[in-house]
């Protein structure tokens, strides 16, 4: 066996046992070779802080060895997102959505209930492609803040798998962050090992 797929195999069987502790997702259809996931969001799916290659898109791709196109506008709030999502989905056909907005919201303080609704709007546009979708929570912009309700409430409403512990993880740990609100190379990898034990849970991967 090589170095690198030593390696691999360390990392799967690091991603195997996140995924046997924790909690049962909600299943998705398993990702074929060539299936594409969207990884949709602001700056923290954009990579701000660090070179692309080192995003979390970029290092989830690695990990799961599928096409995951990285669509991060940084600065963007979750009305901005539901006017791009459609073009998005037509132009990149997706299998899978990973879902990463509301952060600027609250920075903004936009009411919850309207973040709320923008993230229910755009996980209806992908479902109504036949798309999947992961939802991945951010925290408040405060110090202490935790990830709002309002994820997991929309997750477990529309059975949606939901990642809501990562980035309040990485955000609250300074040696993981390029500056007060966007991981580094180090934090953008421990989300992506995140995202891709939860996609081993559910068994799209």
């Amino acid at each position: 066996m090589t170095l690198h797929r030593a390696r691999v195999a360390v990392v799967w069987l690091c991603l195997l046992a996140l995924a046997a502790c924790s909690h049962t997702p909600p299943p998705l259809p398993r990702l074929a070779q060539d299936d594409v996931v969207l990884a949709f969001g602001d700056s923290l799916t954009y990579g701000t802080g660090v070179d692309e290659a080192q995003s979390y898109p970029s290092v989830l791709s690695q990990l799961i060895q599928r096409q995951v196109v990285r669509a991060g506008v940084p600065g963007e709030q979750t009305a901005d997102g539901m006017a791009r999502l459609p073009d998005e989905l037509d132009k990149t056909h997706p299998k899978l959505l990973m879902l990463c907005l509301g952060g600027n919201d609250l920075i903004h303080k936009v009411a919850p209930e309207t973040i709320a609704a923008n993230l229910r709007q755009m996980v209806q546009m992908a479902r109504q492609r036949g798309i999947d979708v992961v939802l991945i929570g951010v925290p408040e912009p405060k110090l202490f803040g935790g990830v709002p309700a309002f994820y997991a409430d929309l997750a477990k409403q529309d059975a949606i798998p939901f990642e809501g512990a990562v980035f309040k993880k990485i955000l609250f740990d300074n040696s993981k962050k390029s500056d007060p609100i966007h991981p580094n190379a180090a934090g953008y990898r421990i989300v992506a090992e995140q995202i891709a034990a939860l996609l081993h849970a559910a068994g799209a991967v």
